[in-house]
């Protein structure tokens, strides 16, 4: 047998023969348009998993059935009116002209949703309990819509079915409307739909008796739920396997699709979509168990991102099939390479949950190293070579934006030389891993160690380029990627010039030794101030982590910021807002903080051993200055063109001299996805 064979094994899923035990699982895309249409940004984002090898995609995370059901925020697939069987249709045949299976994912939220906008809909719950997470006032739900809404399921499979689709997935996760009536916590009703094991069970099987009836017996019909809702008054994992026989026992099912956690709550969320800091299929233990009561294939997705990872636990017979649905983003043509004997050309998710999280920002869902994810109309997942001139590109920074621009120069089939300063590739990634939360975002550079030798990519490590090494290169192309330096020094009060205060950088990198009592001051409120004060905290600091904003990591996203305030709770992390650090004196052996209230201007003070600023990098511009005037193009890059996804027109000057170009950070400060971004967009048309 080889060594993928049964990850590679087609199974069945009622009449429905997938071809491998690959699935990409329902996730909220923010990718529908025309009110929550599946049109062509959507259809291509998933063809593309198709050409590469998936077995079956479920789409559409919390796709609504009722208009009631509020999904304009978040642009979910709108499955309440018969307008969407057309756009259906283009997406089932984009999928099964490459053999891929396709479902949705159908639900109403019921309180889980936000009512300020659109139809302003009066959300609705079984006993008008408020959610945590999402704040919402909701009604009681009367028996009239609780049947109004049956019906709506059943017409919304209807529709998938009319459409061309494989199947639904009927959702029972992260607390819809479904598990709010299973749940006592949340279900207080003394009538037919509440109180007994049976009554809280009826609005989910009449859910699914309807459904069944309207799209027949051949038609893939599955249940998502959790393995576990890890609330003290919640359904445990002995309950949820109640529950799942139950409706197996009715034969109505032909799959079922197993989550650990709930998620109405912030730190229950953090767990449904486990980010790095967490271990490999944490949970897969609790779709296991699922899978001992029940007769049809089971389905678990958390965490699960390799191919021989995912070969373990089908062999193992955990689950019947494994929801790679992340490491899908970063590599959708995971399954062609692994058929390839290609795995170590894979790019491997490492859990940053940049997708995830920019989704519940209501932002449409991207993958951190992947910036082709989503943008299949504009952007390559597979770089072709030039029919052009071959160049020389000189690229100097070896962060993302610079290995990401070595990497498609490469593959556009030009001669690369990459410059990079350090002993190793990476650049802020590098510093990021360093910390504990942090540490696997390394596989971001890990990947690109591997691909730049591959394509023959002249590396020079410990090499700070200047304008006469590069020069030297004889080159057609300039790439400056050199990122920035942290900027301290924006208020001269806080006294850096004086070696008051020290960066983030610096104690990341090890370069300063961690104090005793330190105070970490953090305007940004993204990912390095969180990070080093839990570096810190685990190397046995005291820390106090201020911010003038309204709390600590308040631009860090809604799956990410819960692992880092338990890990901060539990090393006793004081974390303090709407405080301004206005100036740092020196008295004696420690260093005094004078700390503004944002709001009541009232000053204190805090006497500390050391005081680390995290404000952020200016871009180091000094090398662009250098070169800028003897370039062709002045160094200037064609915005138009770059945001229109055309080649630059400098490309055609034809002439003698070099372009300049600069990317990523030493630009403007953003985030690894836009200096990747900028690599791709740029680079693609060499």
């Amino acid at each position: 047998m080889g060594q993928f064979d049964a990850l590679l094994q087609p199974m069945n899923i009622n009449k429905l023969t997938i071809r491998n035990r690959v699935v990409s699982t329902a996730h909220a895309e923010v990718h529908a348009t025309d009110g929550g249409m599946t049109t062509e940004r959507y259809v291509k984002y998933y063809e593309e998993k198709a050409k590469g090898g998936l077995g079956l995609a479920i789409c559409g995370g919390s796709s609504v059935v009722s208009i009631d059901s509020p999904q304009e925020w978040w642009s979910s697939v709108n499955l309440s009116s018969d307008r969407i069987i057309p756009h259906f249709k283009n997406l089932s045949e984009a999928m099964h002209k490459h053999g891929a299976k396709i479902m949705i994912q159908i639900t109403h939220m019921g309180r889980r949703s936000r009512w300020d906008g659109y139809n302003w809909s009066t959300l609705l719950s079984p006993s008008g309990l408020r959610e945590p997470i999402h704040r919402a006032t909701n009604k009681t739900i009367e028996p009239e819509e609780i049947w109004r809404i049956i019906g709506d399921f059943a017409q919304a499979a209807r529709r998938a079915k009319e459409g061309g689709l494989d199947g639904v997935e009927i959702s029972a996760v992260h607390q819809h409307l479904i598990d709010q009536f299973w749940s006592p916590r949340v279900n207080k009703r003394s009538d037919e739909w509440g109180g007994s094991f049976e009554n809280r069970m009826r609005f989910g099987l009449e859910v699914v008796k309807a459904v069944r009836a309207e799209v027949g017996p051949d038609f893939a019909v599955g249940l998502r739920m959790c393995g576990d809702e890890f609330h003290v008054d919640g359904l445990n994992h002995e309950d949820m396997k109640q529950i799942a026989k139950y409706y197996d026992d009715t034969g109505l099912l032909d799959f079922f699709g197993v989550i650990g956690s709930g998620a109405d709550t912030h730190a229950t969320l953090a767990n449904a979509i486990p980010n790095m800091s967490y271990p490999p299929e944490p949970f897969l233990h609790l779709a296991a168990g699922i899978k001992e009561v029940v007769s049809v294939p089971v389905i678990h997705a958390q965490n699960i991102k390799d191919p021989i990872q995912a070969q373990r636990i089908i062999e193992g017979g955990y689950v019947d099939f494994v929801g790679m649905t992340r490491a899908y983003m970063a590599d959708p043509h995971l399954i062609a390479k692994v058929k390839l004997g290609q795995v170590d050309q894979i790019r491997q998710c490492v859990g940053a949950n940049y997708c995830i999280d920019r989704q519940y920002q209501g932002l449409d869902v991207l993958c951190i190293q992947n910036a082709a994810m989503s943008r299949e109309s504009t952007m390559p997942h597979i770089i072709e070579p030039t029919s052009g001139p071959k160049r020389k590109v000189v690229i100097v920074g070896g962060g993302p934006a610079g290995m990401e621009a070595a990497r498609v120069s490469a593959e556009r089939g030009h001669k690369v030389v990459l410059f990079e300063k350090a002993p190793e590739l990476g650049g802020q990634i590098t510093l990021a891993a360093k910390a504990p939360q942090r540490d696997q975002i390394a596989g971001i550079t890990r990947w690109f160690t591997l691909e730049l030798p591959r394509l023959k990519v002249d590396v020079r490590l410990n090499t700070a380029a200047d304008v006469a090494s590069i020069m030297a290169e004889n080159p057609d192309v300039v790439i400056l990627a050199v990122g920035g330096t942290p900027f301290i020094e924006q208020n001269p009060e806080w006294g850096a010039a004086e070696g008051l205060v020290v960066s983030s950088w610096d104690i990341l990198s090890g370069k300063v030794e961690p104090g005793k009592n330190v105070l970490i001051y953090d305007p940004i409120c993204e990912f390095t101030g969180m990070s080093t004060a839990d570096y810190l905290a685990t190397k046995g600091s005291l820390v106090e982590l201020v911010t003038d904003d309204t709390k600590p990591g308040v631009a860090v996203g809604g799956t990410t910021f819960p692992t880092y305030y338990r890990s901060l709770y539990e090393r006793d992390v004081i974390m303090t807002s709407d405080l301004a650090m206005n100036k740092v004196y020196r008295e004696g052996d420690k260093l005094v903080a004078v700390l503004e209230n944002e709001y009541s201007h009232q000053q204190e003070e805090r006497v500390v051993d050391q005081i680390v600023v995290e404000n952020g990098i200016r871009p180091d511009e000094k090398l662009y200055w250098e070169m800028k005037a003897d370039s062709v193009n002045k160094g200037q890059i064609d915005i138009e063109a770059l945001y229109a996804a055309k080649p630059q027109p400098s490309l055609s000057h034809g002439g003698q001299g070099y372009l300049l170009y600069r990317i990523g950070d030493c630009v403007s400060q953003r985030n690894t996805h836009a200096a990747i971004y900028d690599a791709l967009r740029l680079c693609k048309d060499f």
